[in-house]
């Protein structure tokens, strides 16, 4: 009698079963690495263009430059960003803002700070929020912000304490 040695059909879908946990584990160690990168690319990329905006002020006589539209380079900055391009946010689909605001609360107080938008403007905004814990509860008006100084908050439109994450202010 000849017989054939190999595997049952349990023993390959334990198998299956076994690269299909060991995989999912694996997908979700890459999101996390790839989140835990674009937040430390933009920490990087904000102490940069923070640097730039101070060798500006420096030289326009300690004036910052005027507000700029999200994903638009503030005026007269080029000369002070490396390659003379506003850089793009690392999340997809996000966007650098340059915020020159008046404060709300004190009529003779500015707020400057650098912020990441994760929604499109207009009156029909595509929003893509990154999956991180301070991210929940994002919405429209909310960004990931660098405060170069004043009343930081995640949009002017709204109250200091409108769901934001701030990078540097104190806790």
């Amino acid at each position: 009698m000849n017989q054939q040695k190999g595997f049952t059909i349990i023993e390959l879908l334990v198998v299956i079963a076994i690269i299909g946990i060991l995989s999912s584990v694996v997908l979700v160690s890459v999101s996390s690495s790839k989140q835990k990168a674009y937040y430390a690319r933009s920490l990087a990329e904000f102490k940069n263009i923070n640097t730039a905006l101070e060798l500006y002020k420096d030289d326009n006589d300690e004036d910052f430059p005027g507000d700029a539209d999200r994903q638009v380079m503030p005026l007269g900055l080029e000369s002070y960003i490396a390659g003379g391009v506003w850089p793009s946010a690392p999340w997809p689909g996000s966007y650098y803002d340059w915020d020159n605001w008046d404060d709300p609360e004190d009529s003779n107080s500015r707020i400057y700070q650098i912020s990441i938008r994760f929604c499109t403007s207009g009156s029909n905004p595509v929003c893509t929020f990154p999956n991180t814990d301070w991210a929940e509860g994002f919405d429209q008006d909310s960004a990931l912000y660098y405060c170069v100084s004043g009343s930081c908050r995640a949009h002017i439109d709204q109250a200091i304490s409108h769901r934001g994450y701030c990078v540097n202010c104190p806790n």
